[in-house]
């Protein structure tokens, strides 16, 4: 059995094994003994100036071996049942690789391209601003995750199997280090082989993968789903489907919401994403230690009540760029992601502030009224802009002070930016709120708050503005059976690994359903 020992060690000696080895060794008062050890899990303690790594490892005794990394059971499905899948993200394809485990055929549909064929419309989007609403940093295979940074954090320790989850990623390529890190992240530049090997494990084991296949209406009797159809034309017969179509899918909403299902408008969180160098967030972050080749790049986590409301950083992406995120035309949208060694010169975050139904007039009786104030704001910012997928910006002590900025540092932005006044683009009880926080975040990271830095918007697709409810037992919506609302898209989730075991769960709970042994 293995021993745990906790450790905390100077940066410098983290990847040194004998040193390693050697305070092991004497943390347990081993003598003559011969062991092995692999590590557990380590997270930087950054809070004083002596910077420590705090370190946990398996240790093994006298002959006892590391064990075998985790296997899977992947099922040949071609012969039996099917379950559809809406969405090819996070959610879905790992809904898909649990209906391989438990012999269920998976047959997913996705709106956009596969990840070789979005890459290019990514590359048209960035270049000139030209948006393909169906494969775009949203839309395609992989879903919003493939382009969003691959950060594997999450709180929703208690929601499912996080662990198998971060194994499922080793197993289709991912460094084993992100089974150890305290916030694992894989990067932009290596997840899509990533997604590629889980689709094609997918289809080698008889499942289905269709890409440029959207979802564009359902077919409801007496409460049950019957039939979905493809692409405006074709109608396919089912009596289960997971929609995990993701927070950006408003087309969905629309159908559910014409067939009679119910939605509920729920809470979203909207703001501005905030460029610094990354120079400066180690230099504040690691108390003035720079150039440093045992340190990663350093990362932030604030939050703060202002006026009883939670102002707070969204995604951040150390060595980061920020990019165009709308999924149509005449709207603007940021958000960040950073290449696996977080090498880029920037560091940027969403700061949002909390949007709740009851901020607007009849907001518990309007299902889309979130959504409508989520979109007039991306319109606004595509106005404002200039077209092209030009951004709205300030430099941040000029937002503060309500000041329209003259001209900027250089950016990570690649269509461009455009000098505005936020008080144009924001309303007051989300402007005011963010002025205030940005204040109280320079009282804990001294130096955050300079005119060299850019605060660029909107950030507003943090999460989805509309739930789709679900009985908490069977997971199906409480009003149409059949019917499986899925991860973040849903309401459900809210980050990679979230997304994934809310998948994992809708196909176990669909297995429930339908009685298939060995679902738990």
């Amino acid at each position: 059995m293995a021993i745990l020992v906790q450790l905390r060690i100077k940066p410098e000696f983290i990847h040194d094994d004998l040193y390693l080895k050697a305070a092991i060794k004497s943390q347990l008062r081993l003598e003559n003994e011969d062991f092995l050890f692999v590590w557990k899990k380590r997270s930087i303690d950054a809070r004083k100036p002596q910077i420590l790594y705090n370190c946990t490892f398996e240790v093994f005794i006298q002959g006892e071996s590391i064990p075998e990394k985790t296997k899977f059971d992947f099922k040949n499905v071609q012969n039996s049942k099917s379950l559809i899948i809406i969405g090819a993200g996070p959610a879905g394809l790992y809904a898909g690789l649990r209906c391989l485990e438990l012999g269920i055929k998976p047959i997913i549909y996705e709106r956009g391209k596969d990840v070789r064929s979005r890459r290019r419309d990514l590359a048209i989007l960035n270049k000139s601003g030209v948006i393909n609403p169906d494969s775009n940093y949203c839309f395609g295979e992989g879903g919003a995750g493939t382009y969003s940074d691959g950060k594997l954090y999450t709180r929703s320790k208690k929601r499912g199997d996080v662990d198998k989850v971060l194994q499922l990623f080793v197993h289709f390529g991912a460094e084993e280090r992100i089974t150890v890190d305290a916030h694992p992240h894989i990067g932009t530049n290596k997840l899509p082989q990533i997604i590629v090997a889980m689709r094609e494990q997918i289809i080698e084991n008889g499942g289905e993968v269709h890409f440029n296949t959207k979802v564009t209406d359902f077919l409801i009797e007496d409460g049950s789903l019957k039939k979905i159809q493809l692409n405006q034309s074709d109608w396919v017969g089912c009596e289960n489907v997971i929609i995990a179509t993701g927070h950006s899918a408003r087309d969905m909403f629309y159908v559910l919401h014409r067939n009679g299902v119910r939605l509920e408008a729920k809470s979203f969180a909207l703001g501005v994403r905030v460029e610094h160098t990354q120079e400066l967030i180690d230099k504040i972050q690691y108390h003035g230690r720079l150039n440093d080749d045992y340190l990663p790049p350093a990362s932030y986590s604030l939050v703060e009540q202002v006026q009883d409301r939670g102002v707070y950083s969204f995604c951040m992406c150390p060595g980061g760029i920020i990019a165009p995120c709308a999924t149509d035309e005449n709207e603007v949208v940021t958000n960040g992601w950073s290449p696996s060694k977080r090498n880029n010169v920037y560091s940027n975050s969403g700061i949002v502030v909390a949007i709740n139904p009851d901020d607007f007039p009849d907001g518990n009786k309007d299902p889309f009224i979130c959504l409508d104030f989520q979109r007039a704001i991306e319109q606004k910012a595509y106005e404002l802009g200039g077209g092209n997928q030009k951004v709205p910006a300030q430099r941040l002590m000029d937002f503060v002070n309500g000041v329209k900025s003259k001209d900027f540092p250089r950016s990570s932005y690649v269509p461009g930016i455009t000098s505005v006044d936020f008080n144009e683009l924001l309303p007051p009880f989300v402007l005011n709120r963010l002025k205030k926080a940005f204040v109280l975040f320079d009282k804990k990271m001294h130096g955050f708050l300079t005119n060299n830095a850019v605060v660029l918007g909107p950030e507003s697709r943090t999460s989805s503005p509309i739930l789709i409810p679900r009985n908490p037992e069977t997971l199906e919506h409480p009003e149409v059976l059949g019917i499986f609302p899925c991860a973040e898209g849903s309401g459900y989730a809210g980050g990679i690994v979230s997304a994934a075991i809310d998948g994992m769960k809708c196909v176990d709970a669909i297995a429930q359903k339908w009685d298939i042994q060995n679902h738990k």
